[in-house]
């Protein structure tokens, strides 16, 4: 099927809120709706090795999220990869006036959104790769929380197209447990088809904002349009969806390629505040999370991080750090990208 050129996107690359370096395409997405695909280009760097070049690297943000991460670009900059993020329809800077954030009935909704980013980084499309012996650009999927859970499925449908992935808390089980999942998701259903337009109520507390946001005592500057400080309200075949893709892991996604999962050493699910809030995992299950990883293939990592919260990099600078060094001696390994000495140095001041 031929892609619909929306007005925005004929405009090309524009620069992006984000500052230097930072640019967006509006994307083609599903049904016409319109994706955002950022990319990074910093500035050269002294390092002379950088153990990355001939890699693409894609991130997906959570639900009721974006991408604002800059660190996480520049660390892939400095290891020479291409880093591009893609704000899926419905989200961030693809949110558009008088749209449903997240107004999904299957997660493939997104795949449109995926394809166009993938093909305006220059990566081959699905049946390209499939069929074609020309070398391209290694590929990484990054997804984080929902867009974790989004790229595992994708993935599993799309093996041929990636090398490896990198899960930061990826929302792979339902937080009470996969018991619970299946005896809600039929009502869930029934509420989806009946009711459409009828949001589920709110049960955001505020707490993981409160722990990152500049303007609530955490560290970290971004929109409140686009990532407000209680979640956007889930449409219910939203819900739905990510319900029936959480039965699709725990059935076995038998992915071949490595799969590295990050994910914090303990959740705090309490709606009511408290200082453990700032160290720990406030949105899944993690100990349910790191079970169901093991569903996803035969070549998965999983690495727990002390202390550290639901965004792995947004945690506090000592946390995060560990987490980066922990990404880069696996990505060194997994894709035998050049040795831990050549990474090493790419997480300073991240």
């Amino acid at each position: 099927m031929a892609r619909i050129r929306t007005g925005d996107e004929a405009r090309g690359w524009v620069p992006d809120g984000l500052g230097d370096g930072f640019e967006q395409l509006t994307l083609a997405g599903h049904d016409g709706e319109p994706a955002t695909l950022v990319r990074y280009r910093g500035a050269s760097r002294r390092w002379w090795r950088k153990p990355a070049i001939g890699t693409d690297v894609l991130y997906v943000h959570g639900w009721s999220d974006y991408f604002f991460q800059r660190p996480l670009a520049e660390f892939w900059h400095r290891a020479g990869a291409r880093f591009y993020a893609l704000d899926l329809h419905g989200f961030g800077r693809s949110l558009r006036p008088g749209k449903v954030p997240g107004d999904a009935s299957s997660l493939t909704d997104f795949d449109a959104d995926i394809a166009s980013a993938l093909t305006a980084m220059g990566q081959p499309t699905h049946d390209d790769a499939a069929s074609s012996r020309a070398p391209r650009r290694r590929l990484l999927l990054l997804g984080h929380s929902t867009g974790g859970l989004i790229l595992s499925l994708w993935t599993a449908r799309h093996p041929e197209s990636v090398d490896a992935v990198v899960l930061n808390s990826p929302w792979l089980e339902f937080q009470a447990s996969e018991i619970a999942r299946r005896a809600m998701a039929p009502l869930l259903e029934a509420h989806a088809r009946l009711l459409p337009h009828r949001a589920l109520p709110g049960i955001d507390s505020g707490n993981y904002a409160r722990t990152i946001s500049a303007e609530l005592g955490g560290e970290w500057t971004y929109n409140a349009l686009w990532r407000p400080a209680k979640a956007f309200q889930l449409p219910p075949g939203f819900l739905a969806a990510v319900f029936v893709g959480q039965d699709q892991v725990a059935q076995g996604l038998r992915l071949e390629l490595p799969v590295l999962v990050l994910l914090s050493d303990k959740s705090y699910l309490s709606p009511q505040w408290r200082d453990d809030a700032a160290s720990a995992d406030v949105a899944i299950n993690v100990d349910r999370v790191a079970h169901r990883a093991l569903s996803l293939g035969e070549n998965v990592t999983i690495v727990r991080v002390p202390g550290a919260m639901h965004d792995i990099f947004l945690s506090p600078a000592p946390i995060r750090r560990r987490a980066y060094a922990r990404m880069a001696a696996w990505t060194a390994g997994a894709l035998r990208l050049g040795g831990p000495d050549a990474w090493a140095e790419r997480v300073d001041g991240l």
